[in-house]
């Protein structure tokens, strides 16, 4: 006579055995290879410009310490690093950013989840009245009425043995990296964006100091014109002239508050607190321009964010291709259940109320119409798009870091040219100050002198902004500090 618990055994050892398979299952689909960039030059072909006037910039070398962390300290300017520090804590953007990273992660849990099988249980209490008139009735039969105590559990499993599961969590696992590598692209984005316009806005407070200057001197020319007009030596043109300039550059000196207004909001907005109660103090942009490293070309893959979510996106799309694939193998399940069941509770927990199944089954999918072809070739699609978009990121880094180190080289060639361009129109206004004084000429000459020395001066102030604000940009173009080495590993 068979003995019955060798059924469950048997069952027991088969699942063990699958279980095995199961371990040592393949993973159908290509392996993830990195995709070869567009090959990285030896040295950037624009150079950082030599020492400005004032400056400290120098050419970075391999040896250079990159800018690491904070780098916006190395402006050295304590107001803008109080408002960089806000940024974090405060900027709205930046915290969908890191709830969005969130997210992946726990996808890359749902995905492992994959791996267990899945465990159910419980009871169950009915009460059931059957029909006298059923075809199974027992002559004599006088209740159909009866109880159900039940309490069983449920289990199953489907084993990974094509590596469908490892695909999903290797897919998942990247893209999770992605997001990581988009909340450092968003906080970096964030960053400078604030440093690009507080440098804008310290840049119109050196205007409006320097047209609060011309104001003054103007008001005095305005007063020496109307004492040689009582003195008989002037016209009434000359001080009208004298009064039209005056009015102009005050004119001028207003209009700047508009423009330093929209930036003063814009940084409240980025760092989190309301226009209407946020204020910057009057400071001229007078710092020195920083040393930024720029390292070597071939760093510039590993030190950009959005670099680095462009790759990771590539290493989800090839796992997509394994899924994919995955489909034209059978699907393995097993199923088991187990439990008591009986119609009085007095004998629900004993032995011969005791219940359990052990199952197994397979299924092929014969005929789809060309669906798992399609979608595997979309999968392919997909990786090569996604590597074309990886190749074309690497490309747009190395371009933007370019375009910002020749506009740095170029503003140092251009305010080395308008300092001699401001010195010569402040000497032409003397020149012509003393001819108006002496009688030889009119007051017209001062005035063109007057216009063309304040327009000189302003171009220097506004070349001054534009270093500040190109040389965050490429402190951004070559990534902020940050590094291949800050995505996580583990989840």
């Amino acid at each position: 006579m068979r003995n019955p618990a060798s059924i469950p055994s048997r069952g027991l050892l088969t699942a063990a055995s699958l279980a095995l398979m199961a371990l040592a299952g393949c993973s159908v689909g290509p392996n993830y290879q990195r995709p070869s960039a567009p090959p990285a030059p030896a040295a950037y072909k624009e150079t950082p410009p030599p020492n400005p006037p004032g400056g400290d910039w120098k050419q970075a070398t391999p040896a250079d310490a990159m800018a690491k962390g904070k780098w916006w300290e190395i402006y050295n300017d304590s107001q803008l690093n109080g408002l960089e520090e806000k940024v974090a804590v405060s900027n709205q953007t930046l915290k969908a950013a890191y709830e969005q990273y969130q997210q992946a992660r726990q996808q890359v849990s749902v995905a492992r989840a994959a791996y267990y099988p899945t465990l159910s249980a419980g009871p169950s209490v009915s009460r059931t009245k059957e029909s006298y008139h059923q075809p199974n009735t027992v002559p004599g039969q006088t209740s159909y009425q009866y109880n159900t105590f039940t309490i069983a559990g449920q289990a199953s499993w489907e084993p990974d043995l094509w590596g469908q599961v490892r695909r999903t969590v290797e897919e998942q696992r990247a893209t999770a990296q992605a997001s990581a590598a988009d909340l450092a692209n968003t906080e970096l984005s964030l960053r400078s964006e604030l440093a690009m316009d507080y440098f804008e806005l310290r840049g119109l407070d050196s205007q409006k100091r320097l047209l609060d200057n011309t104001v003054n001197a103007d008001t005095d020319y305005l007063k020496l014109t109307q004492v040689r007009f009582k003195g008989g030596v002037a016209t009434d043109v000359d001080v009208a002239q004298a009064q039209t300039q005056l009015d102009t550059v005050k004119a001028q000196d207003i209009d700047i508050g508009v423009a330093r207004a929209q930036y003063e909001h814009a940084i409240a907005t980025l760092i989190g607190v309301s226009a209407s109660t946020f204020t910057l103090p009057f400071s001229p942009l007078d710092l020195t321009l920083p040393v930024v490293p720029t390292g070597v070309p071939t760093e510039l893959l590993e030190r950009r964010p959005d670099i680095s979510a462009a790759e990771r996106r590539t290493d989800a799309a090839n796992a997509q291709i394994g899924i994919a694939i995955s489909a034209y193998y059978p699907t393995i399940q097993l199923n088991g259940a187990g439990g008591f069941e009986s119609t009085r509770p007095g004998n629900w927990l004993q032995g011969p109320s005791a219940l359990w199944s052990l199952g197994a089954s397979a299924t092929e999918l014969l005929f789809d119409g060309g669906r798992r072809h399609a979608l595997t070739q979309s999968a392919r699609d997909a990786y090569d798009q996604q590597t074309a978009t990886y190749r074309q990121t690497v490309l747009n880094a190395f371009q933007e870091v370019e375009d910002e180190l020749a506009a740095l080289r170029i503003l140092n060639d251009e305010a080395e040219a308008q300092t001699r361009a401001v010195d010569s129109s402040r000497h032409s206004l003397q020149l012509s100050t003393n001819r108006y004084k002496g009688g030889v000429t009119t007051y017209l000459e001062v005035l063109t002198a007057q216009t063309t020395q304040l327009s000189n001066e302003r171009t220097q102030t506004d070349i001054v902004t534009r270093q500040f604000a190109a040389s965050v940009s490429l402190i951004k173009a070559l990534g902020g500090g940050w590094s291949t080495a800050q995505l996580p590993e583990k989840f």
